[in-house]
C-alpha cells in the first residue's frame, strides 16, 4: 500500500505544473480559458541573478583587460618619468637662473636635445635649446643679478622629462616666457643633486609622488578586484574551498567537544 502511494505521489505534477481548469477540461493556447502559469518569486530572483551575474562578469572582464593596458600605457608616460625624477633628487627650494644662450634650431641633426618638446614619443625638426647659468642659493623676488655663478651653460628643460602635451605644455610660450624679449633677467629654477647638468623650470615633489602612486595603485586595484570576483563566481576550485569552509564551520570544534564531554562527566 505504501509503495502504491509513493508511486502515485511521484507521478503527481508539481504545484506549478497543475492545471487550473476543471477536471476533464482542456484548453488550447490562444483560447480565453488558457492562462499560462506565472513564475514564482524564487524563479524570478534566480533569473535576475543569472542575468546580473552575466553582465557583471562581462564588465569585470573588460575592466581587468583595460586595467592591464592602462598600466602598460602608464609605464613609459608616468611611472618611468616619475621614478627618474625621484632619483634625480631635485632641490625642494628653487635656485637662481639666468639665460646664457637660446637657439631655435631646425632639422633632426640639430635637435638632438631640446628644452621643450610637445610630445614625448615623436622626433621634432624644430626645437628651442636654452642654456642657463645657475646660482645655488634661494631665489628671491626682485633680487639683483648674481655676480658669480656656481654653474654656467647648463641645459634648461621645461620639466624633468623635457616634454609634455598641450595645453599643459606649449613650447612657444615657454621659450617666450624664459628667453623672449620680455623675459626676466633671473628666474627660479630647480637643479638636481645627482645630475649636476640638469636644471628644470617646473618641479613638484607632491605631484610626482601622487602621479606615481595613482599610476601604480588604480590599475592594480581594478585588476585584482575584477579577477577576484570572477574567480569567486566562476572558478570551481574557489567555490569548493568556500563551501568546504562553510561546511566545516557547521561542525563543533575539538575544544568545544572536549569541554562538553568534561561538563557531562562532571554532571553525571
Amino acid at each position: 500500500m505504501s509503495s502504491m502511494s509513493r508511486s502515485r505521489g511521484s507521478l503527481s505534477p508539481a504545484p506549478s505544473e497543475r492545471s487550473t481548469l476543471p477536471m476533464g477540461a482542456s484548453a488550447e493556447p490562444g483560447s480565453p480559458e488558457f492562462k499560462p502559469l506565472e513564475p514564482t518569486r524564487e524563479e524570478l530572483l534566480a533569473h535576475f541573478f543569472e542575468r546580473f551575474k552575466f553582465y557583471t562578469s562581462l564588465c569585470l572582464g573588460t575592466s581587468a583587460i583595460l586595467a592591464v593596458f592602462a598600466f602598460l600605457f602608464l609605464i613609459p608616460f608616468v611611472v618611468e618619468p616619475a621614478i627618474q625624477t625621484i632619483l634625480a633628487e631635485f632641490v625642494p627650494e628653487a635656485g637662481i637662473c639666468a639665460v646664457s644662450e637660446h637657439v631655435h634650431a631646425e632639422t633632426l641633426t640639430n635637435c638632438t636635445w631640446a628644452s621643450c618638446r610637445e610630445g614625448c614619443t615623436t622626433a621634432h625638426t624644430k626645437c628651442h635649446k636654452i642654456r642657463v647659468n645657475l646660482a645655488r642659493k634661494p631665489f628671491v623676488e626682485n633680487a639683483p643679478v648674481p655676480t658669480e655663478w656656481d654653474e654656467t651653460d647648463l641645459k634648461f628643460l621645461i620639466n624633468p622629462e623635457g616634454c609634455g602635451y598641450p595645453p599643459k605644455v606649449n613650447c612657444s610660450v615657454f621659450a617666450s616666457e624664459y628667453a623672449g624679449a620680455k623675459a626676466p633677467k633671473i628666474f627660479p629654477c630647480y637643479y638636481s643633486l645627482t645630475r649636476p647638468d640638469l636644471v628644470v623650470a617646473r618641479y613638484s615633489w607632491d605631484t610626482t609622488v601622487r602621479g606615481l602612486v595613482l599610476a601604480l595603485v588604480l590599475p592594480t586595484a581594478v585588476f585584482v578586484f575584477s579577477l577576484s570576483v570572477l574567480a569567486y563566481w566562476h572558478c570551481r576550485c574557489c567555490e569548493r574551498a568556500c563551501n568546504r569552509r562553510v561546511h566545516a564551520e557547521s561542525f563543533a570544534s575539538k575544544e568545544e567537544l572536549d569541554s562538553d564531554f568534561k561538563f557531562g562527566d562532571g554532571k553525571s
